[in-house]
């Protein structure tokens, strides 16, 4: 681990083992029992006489092997060996339930195999591990498959966490009574069970069980890494998630304030841990530095043609627009001379409802000019010559000199009013002209003549543009003068209130910032009610064919002489103008529901608001550049990119890196909340209230004054395989450097979580299991040993006379359809 920056590299898994059956002559006559831990990750397996038990994961595969094709059939470790088999794999266990019986069944064949048993019946009494509340259906096939299968002359069944906690406090000597107190909580991999335990008996009547564990954390954490890495290059597994789960997560003792504290980035960063992925560097790029200066000419080369084809299209729709507005303005004078019913037919011609709506288009026109005035002023004179003349060679293929032209003041246009047909016998001219002409004796303008005429027209509306951008801009300029002229006396009679007036703005301009993003994030959001009306936008344009009377005309619309309409074909014997678009008020449906772009608004309001703060960090002493909007955007982005740093796209390592941070805590936090995780049920904390609270005040004392619990294992597929202990430990047995160390702060929360609800001179102890993963085995081995083993288990007999549900009433079981 590079501890530096708490770096942790993903461990290689480790290659499958294959033990070797053990000798089966010391126990072949013993009758010894035989004890099985079914776990549904882990199956652990043993005589009674053993010290330690086997294990293996409880996971079975089935498949048709294409080569040889003949059934193989593969287990435990096994399992890992080939790709076919893992797609294949399954355990008998479905969440908290047992259920896969044929699983079930190749699972005992491997446990009687390993041991050695190669007799036709097993001769052993049979002491195997269920979960709380066991349904009668899963015991009842289990008890048909150990007796009809097997013939083995008895089965008990235990609860895993009674036997761990009965392991940690045996008696002395062992065959002495089981009167230990203490109060059971067992994690296990589909849910979590809270045991009390008075005079040796488990208490199973107020045994409770959430729906939360091992497997549930494990899927959660993957669920918020594939949230907060939704592209991330390679695919996260179960098993990893699993690993970084027991590896990494904690439990805070207090989940708010451990928040609270989080919301430093400096904090944030020091408690996350990275995980680093495997990945592959990319290719080394050896082309040489002149094939890369030619590469890179070429594309400055493009970037300068696409600068050109920009600028063209850019004059070609300033001009197409300065004619809709002057088509537009002579259609407005013709209304004191025409009559109120000449003037309506007029209007209904042209494709307008009423004098509002041309009033509506003659005014975006102007905006829309003045706005593409405004920036090119702003560019500079001779930058916006360059590009109009760069733009006007691309269209005609001539080339014009900048500087001739930026030396006349007032140039002269002589071929824009010349028809093109006509005599052109102009004057002689004052002085010479900068521009080519033809010849003055011509009595026709030839080819060379009409492309002059043209680049005259287009020389001459840019000329006009920039003289009227630049007395727009000298307006513009004297207005801005006069506003802060009577700005200045307004914060020399009041400065605090012509401050809060700004800062009422300022608020009022990142509002409507918030409200707009607000709403491109609804739009993304399919089942929002923004993106319901947008796409009800969409189909309504979609569905709409109806053509009004007013453009049933050829080439209607609002500028008949720049926006030809094509025909479409409505049917075998109708043609119908296609006339959308004509009217601007059609493509306002294209910004309704394009979200992805850029609003005029927004860049409006971003000058707007770029304008409120520099005035008020330029007179205001109380407002400094922490209450600017990029101060503000840029903290909170410090804090997003220290929950998720991002990586250049070329770092391969960087970008193949996972931090965690909230969710180390979060994850184990569901155990207390699991609401918090969508899970409608009850924390540990209310369960565990809800268990002491049915017991008298002396009872409880004795549950929480000596030893209180023991947890098992956290593992990734395993139904109870709990030991009592207080802090499930971080143990992977299908993943590589198996440990058994125990996530921290469980037991202070847990004792946070009881301290409350017990009175202050009660004293409280909790406790772990002294190994979680087999301290039930070893349990249910102890308890083997003893006398009283043999007055739990049914028979043979008994099963044939009671039925396959029935078992016996002990302090160690289940006690549902039990039989005393």
């Amino acid at each position: 681990m590079d501890t530096e920056l708490n770096i942790t590299r993903l461990p290689t898994p480790s290659p499958p083992s294959h033990p070797t059956p053990e000798s089966y002559d010391t126990a072949r006559s013993a009758h010894t029992p035989l004890i099985i831990d079914n776990g549904s990750t882990n199956l652990r397996f043993g005589f009674a006489t053993s010290e330690s038990p086997h294990c293996a994961p409880n996971v079975v595969a089935k498949y048709k092997e294409r080569k040889l094709g003949r059934q193989v059939l593969l287990f435990g470790d096994a399992v890992e060996s080939d790709s076919t088999a893992r797609s294949q794999a399954k355990t008998p266990w479905e969440g908290d339930v047992l259920l896969n019986f044929d699983a079930l069944e190749h699972a005992l064949d491997y446990t009687f195999i390993q041991l050695g048993i190669d007799t036709p019946t097993i001769d052993h009494p049979i002491l195997m591990t269920e979960r709380l509340a066991s349904p009668l259906h899963s015991r009842a096939l289990t008890s048909e498959l150990l007796f009809e299968l097997y013939s083995v002359p008895s089965v008990t069944y235990a609860v895993d966490g009674v036997m761990s906690f009965y392991h940690n406090k045996l008696p002395t000597p062992p065959i002495a009574p089981f009167t230990a107190d203490g109060l059971v909580v067992s994690f296990n991999t589909a849910s979590t069970a809270v045991i009390p335990i008075l005079n040796g008996k488990g208490i199973m009547s107020q045994a409770k069980r959430i729906p939360w564990g091992a497997q549930q954390s494990t899927e959660y954490l993957l669920k918020l890494i594939q949230l907060k890495y939704p592209n991330f290059p390679t695919r996260v597994t179960t098993a990893q998630t699993n690993w970084m789960l027991q590896t990494f997560c904690e439990v805070a003792p207090d989940y708010p304030a451990l928040l609270r504290q989080l919301r430093s980035p400096d904090a944030l960063r020091a408690a996350e841990r990275i995980v680093q992925f495997p990945f592959v560097l990319p290719a080394a790029d050896e082309r040489s530095e002149e094939e890369l200066a030619r590469i890179a000419e070429r594309r400055r080369e493009q970037g300068r043609k696409l600068q050109e084809i920009a600028a063209k299209a850019r004059v070609e729709k300033l001009v197409e627009k300065e004619s809709d507005l002057q088509y537009l303005t002579k259609l407005k004078t013709r209304k004191a001379e025409e009559s109120r019913r000449e003037w309506e037919h007029s209007l209904q011609a042209e494709g307008f409802s009423d004098d509002g709506a041309l009033d509506q288009a003659i005014k975006k026109l102007e905006g829309d000019l003045k706005r593409a005035r405004k920036k090119e002023a702003s560019e500079g004179d001779e930058g916006t010559v360059r590009t109009l003349l760069s733009a006007f060679h691309y269209t005609c293929s001539l080339i014009v000199t900048p500087h001739l032209y930026l030396q006349q003041e007032e140039p002269s246009f002589p071929l824009v009013d010349v028809p093109d047909a006509e005599v052109y016998l102009p004057p002689p001219p004052l002085r010479p002209l900068p521009f080519e002409t033809i010849d003055p004796y011509a009595t026709q303008l030839d080819e060379e003549g009409l492309k002059e005429k043209r680049k005259q027209k287009l020389m001459k509306a840019g000329f006009e543009a920039r003289a009227r951008a630049r007395r727009e801009k000298e307006k513009e300029r004297e207005e801005r003068e006069a506003e802060e002229r009577r700005e200045a006396e307004e914060r020399g009679r009041d400065l605090a209130g012509w401050a809060g007036k700004l800062r009422a703005e300022q608020e009022a301009i990142i509002a409507r910032m918030k409200e707009r993003s607000r709403r491109k994030t609804a739009l993304s959001d399919r089942k929002s009610a923004a993106s319901q009306a947008r796409m009800k936008s969409i189909a309504t344009l979609a569905a709409d064919e109806r053509v009004p009377k007013k453009r049933r005309k050829v080439g209607g619309g609002a500028y008949p002489l720049f926006l030809p309409t094509p025909h479409i074909l409505k049917s075998p014997f109708s043609i119908v103008e296609d006339t959308f678009g004509a009217d601007d008020a059609d493509w306002m449906i294209y910004r309704k529901i394009n979200t992805a772009a850029a609003s005029e608004d927004e860049e409006d309001d971003l000058a707007q608001l770029q304008a409120v703060e520099t005035k008020l960090l330029a007179h205001d002493p109380t407002f400094s550049a922490e209450h600017t909007h990029a101060a503000r955007a840029s903290q909170r982005s410090a804090l997003i990119s220290a929950f998720r740093p991002k990586y250049e796209d070329g770092d391969a390592e960087g970008n193949t890196r996972i931090h965690l941070s909230t969710e180390r805590w979060r994850v184990c936090e569901a155990y207390f909340s699991p609401g918090m995780a969508g899970i409608d049920s009850a924390g540990l904390g209310e369960v565990i209230q809800t268990v002491l609270s049915a017991f008298s005040a002396p009872e409880r004392g004795r549950l929480v004054q000596v030893r209180a619990s023991s947890f098992s294992s956290f593992t990734t597929c395993s139904t109870p395989t709990t030991a009592t202990a207080t802090i499930p430990p971080r143990h992977t047995e299908r993943l590589p450097h198996r440990r058994a160390a125990h996530i921290p702060g469980l037991s202070a929360r847990l004792h946070a979580t009881l301290r409350p609800l017990l009175p202050p001179e009660m004293p409280l102890s909790i406790v772990r299991a002294r190994d979680p993963p087999c301290d039930a085995w070893r349990g249910m081995a102890d308890f083997a040993r003893t006398p009283g083993f043999a007055r739990t288990g049914v028979t043979r007999a008994e099963y044939e006379e009671w039925g396959a549900e029935r078992i016996r009433r002990w302090w160690g079981g289940n006690w549902n359809m039990s039989v005393v």
